[in-house]
């Protein structure tokens, strides 16, 4: 893993809405923030969160235009996505029929609305534990975050948490150093804190 300025958090400006309430959930969890645009500031953090909002398609042009696609897929550092940075992880979106960074098997799918179901999946849900991680430390399961989204990754060995709309997908997941959470931790109470909290303080070594 390279080096970077102890405890300084590297977030991803992937355009995403989102950016701003995720620095500021940060900024109360007492974390140190550079918000980046270019691969340089990557290597000056610690670990780097993607966090974003929107369509994968859009998302993954406005990272080939700040020269950050292969900056992320060579990271040796711990990476979290949010919402849709957690998608990027993957190898592969439906939306669009996007390639994406790949850190993580799997490919993004559109969700199907179930009988008194709409998508997009938006509001709280549950999260349902699927194996132990660090990424889980204080949190119950069962409890409460906010989703808002109309493509999910499938469960597969990586996932730490799923949730059920419809059918399960992977809520929490986590590859060594890339994790990802498919709902809104800066919109989701104690619990969404505690998950932030859990990835600023794990120890990936």
């Amino acid at each position: 893993m390279s080096p970077g300025e102890k405890g300084l958090i590297a977030v991803v400006d992937a355009g995403g809405a989102n950016l701003g309430s995720v620095c500021y959930a940060l900024e109360r969890l007492g974390a140190r923030l550079e918000v980046v645009t270019e691969a340089s500031a990557l290597e000056r953090a610690e670990r780097v969160i993607l966090p974003g909002v929107g369509a994968s398609p859009h998302a993954m042009q406005r990272l080939r235009r700040q020269s950050l696609i292969e900056p992320l897929r060579k990271l040796r550092k711990p990476l979290m996505g949010i919402c849709l940075g957690m998608q990027l992880l993957y190898e592969h979106s439906e939306e669009g029929a996007v390639e994406c960074l790949g850190l993580i098997p799997g490919v993004v799918r559109h969700m199907r609305a179930g009988t008194g179901l709409r998508i997009p999946h938006m509001g709280w849900n549950q999260l349902l534990a699927m194996r132990e991680s660090p990424l889980l430390d204080g949190i119950a399961d069962h409890s409460n975050v906010y989703f808002v989204h109309g493509y999910s990754a499938p469960v597969t060995p990586d996932t730490v948490a799923a949730c059920n709309y419809g059918g399960l997908f992977t809520a929490v997941v986590q590859r060594g150093l890339y994790c990802g959470a498919q709902f809104h931790p800066e919109r989701s109470s104690a619990a969404g804190a505690r998950i932030l909290r859990n990835f600023l303080e794990m120890d990936f070594s």
